[in-house]
């Protein structure tokens, strides 16, 4: 991370298409008008979701899990940041202290948001990445963003265990078709990630 222009971030929502069913969790910049759409799979939709609307599962999810580990280590979370994009694919890394040393590890971004939510850690998103992926909403887009969403539903399987995210293509067209895909979701819904498996 030394020496890379770091934008710090929230998340803004969690959307759901009507039509598709399909996730994206919408980065903020927070001090900027600049929106990171990352398409996430349905369990991690979830785990961002209860994180940010706080309810506690029965049972340790993996993501609560990784925090008790963390915790049981004496380590703290500094901080996540989504680092790359290579391919349409977002990289994230996790940055921990952990007895006088900082371990780095590689993660999903969706795996990472929902650690941070957990454990209130600040995102960032490289600065490389938020000029590559983010998009510009116009005013109409983001009143909309201010509605209030309602609980994700949790009726499918968990998502594979990698390490990245595919992405669809970032180029002028599919920011369109990105812009088309907003017009068709569920807008009621805060805490829904997007992205895909």
């Amino acid at each position: 991370m030394k020496g890379r222009l770091m934008i710090r971030v929230v998340v803004d929502s969690i959307r759901v298409s009507l039509l598709t069913q399909s996730r994206v969790v919408v980065l903020r910049e927070t001090e900027g008008n600049r929106y990171l759409p990352i398409w996430i799979g349905q369990f991690e939709a979830d785990a961002i979701a209860m994180a940010i609307q706080g309810h506690e599962p029965q049972r340790p999810m993996t993501h609560d899990l990784l925090k008790a580990a963390i915790s049981e280590l004496d380590g703290l979370v500094r901080q996540i940041y989504i680092s790359d994009i290579r391919d349409n694919t977002f990289f994230a890394r996790i940055l921990i202290d952990q007895a006088g040393r900082t371990v780095e590890l590689d993660a999903r971004p969706s795996d990472a948001i929902a650690l941070a939510e957990r454990v209130q850690a600040p995102i960032f998103v490289a600065a490389h990445v938020l000029d590559q992926a983010g998009v510009l909403f116009d005013e109409e887009e983001q009143s909309d963003d201010a509605v209030p969403p309602t609980p994700v539903s949790r009726n499918e399987e968990p998502a594979s265990e990698a390490s990245s995210e595919p992405e669809p293509e970032l180029n002028e067209d599919s920011l369109s078709i990105f812009r088309n895909f907003i017009n068709t979701l569920d807008l009621n819904d805060r805490d829904r990630p997007g992205e895909k498996s």
